[in-house]
């Protein structure tokens, strides 16, 4: 894949760290000007200079809160503006927490929406015009199996991350003969949080493995970014709309992920 998206420019919610990284690098690999778009400034600009120096492409970061309207126009119109267009979107920020659904506060559901859901809005509306005038654009959005699969403990994650999935379909039927297209990747692979997270439960992991057909986890890089590699170049012009579960085969019978909470 190395070339396809040359002269491409990619924009990356949470690209400093985890699936986001994996997916900016399998980009950057495959040609593809990248912006890096992080909360923490510092990983977006170490991120960039890893691949403006791995890569020899253009890379700029950004210091983005997603879950402000006015930041995120402004990130789509400054990666245009700098980079020249834009032809991919990948909403990769996210993050859950968890709590009983009866504990859940209004402002819990609030901010799990802002994250998950209104950012990736923003985003995608900011984005129309530019990729509306060029007559190309991929969309990717990350979707998440503990919604597809309603895993315990975490419904304002699961509930938003349905959310992002319908939107996208709708993107794809709306947006379809402009030439841009909408997809979701529903990913598993270990970032940090869950190599934490593993690391202080190692009997959920084994569980996990056990239910996984590939009987590993998957990485960032070489699982889920060559996915996105594909579903943003010309080859994946004719593919909207679609969820892809890049798992291991985990989604086909669920797996057993249920974080502690307290009564």
């Amino acid at each position: 894949m190395e070339g396809i998206l040359k002269g491409r420019v990619a924009l990356i919610t949470g690209g400093g760290q985890g699936v986001g990284q994996g997916i900016a690098r399998a980009l950057a690999g495959a040609g593809a000007n990248v912006a890096i778009a992080q909360r923490r400034g510092d990983e977006a600009e170490n991120e960039a200079r890893f691949l403006r120096d791995t890569y020899g492409v253009r890379a700029m970061a950004m210091t983005v809160d997603v879950t402000k309207a006015d930041e995120v126009q402004a990130m789509v119109e400054n990666t245009a503006a700098r980079l020249g267009r834009l032809d991919i979107l990948v909403n990769n920020a996210g993050a859950s927490f968890p709590k009983r659904l009866e504990n859940h506060s209004d402002e819990d559901m609030a901010q799990g929406f802002d994250l998950n859901y209104w950012a990736v809005f923003r985003a995608m509306r900011a984005a129309f015009p530019i990729m509306k005038a060029q007559k190309y654009g991929r969309i990717i959005n990350l979707g998440s199996l503990n919604g597809v699969n309603a895993h315990m403990f975490t419904v304002a994650y699961n509930a938003s991350k349905e959310a992002v999935r319908a939107l996208t379909r709708t993107a794809a039927v709306e947006w379809g003969g402009r030439g841009i297209t909408a997809n979701i990747i529903c990913p598993s692979a270990l970032s940090p949080q869950a190599r934490h997270y593993f690391d202080a439960n190692p009997a959920m992991a084994q569980t996990i493995l056990q239910q996984v057909p590939m009987c590993r986890f998957g990485d960032a890089a070489q699982d889920i970014g060559p996915v996105a590699v594909f579903l943003a170049g010309e080859g994946g012009g004719y593919t909207t709309g679609n969820t892809f579960f890049v798992d291991g085969g985990g989604h086909i019978n669920g797996v057993a992920w249920r974080p502690e909470v307290d009564d």
